[in-house]
């Protein structure tokens, strides 16, 4: 795993520990020499993560929305920022590029980004592991969420165990290395047979 996507917060967040463990999960890409795939913003959570790439010279990609831009938000000293016309396309370079996808702290923006790579790993569009980075216990309830729509047979249990959860930016990345996608086909068939019985 190269390229590393991360989904994550515009904003600091009031808790200093999210400016601190962006900054360790920044050290931790630093550490496997990971190439930095994330919103492009110059602000937030976002702008820290890229500043300690940068700091270490490791290659930093961004992609934004051209409103974005034009509200002054976007970062022109990282390597490369790619500016595109709406949400869905910003979406779509960055899965295409990346290897794998972290969700780190963040709000409705990174809760779309975060959820719909789970998806698209769910349904086997890429084979590419996703991450939640639970920055004190950020995701519990999320968690908590994915937990009870299993218990309740909405998520397959296989999906659910496909999700890479962990505080530690070093375990997550370890984790994401060595992520098996689950097989669709027998899902699908499983899903049919629900039908007709």
């Amino acid at each position: 795993m190269k390229k590393i996507c991360i989904f994550c917060g515009s904003s600091m967040g009031f808790d200093p520990i999210y400016r601190e463990k962006a900054a360790e999960l920044g050290r931790a890409l630093v550490d496997r020499q990971c190439e930095l795939l994330y919103g492009g913003g110059s602000v937030g959570l976002m702008k820290i993560i890229a500043d300690v790439m940068l700091e270490n010279k490791c290659k930093v990609i961004g992609t934004i929305t051209q409103h974005l831009k034009d509200m002054d938000v976007g970062y022109d000293d990282i390597d490369e920022l790619i500016v595109v016309d709406s949400m869905a396309e910003r979406k779509k370079v960055l899965e295409d590029m990346a290897d794998g996808f972290i969700a780190m702290p963040g709000g409705l923006g990174t809760m779309d980004e975060f959820f719909e790579a789970f998806v698209l790993s769910q349904l086997r569009v890429f084979d590419k592991p996703v991450a939640l980075y639970n920055v004190n216990g950020f995701y519990d309830d999320i968690i908590r969420f994915i937990d009870h729509a299993t218990k309740e047979g909405f998520i397959r249990k296989e999906h659910a165990y496909n999700l890479i959860i962990s505080d530690d930016p070093k375990e997550l990345l370890e984790k994401m290395e060595h992520f098996q996608p689950t097989d669709v086909k027998k899902w699908v068939v499983e899903i049919k047979e629900q039908v007709k019985g």
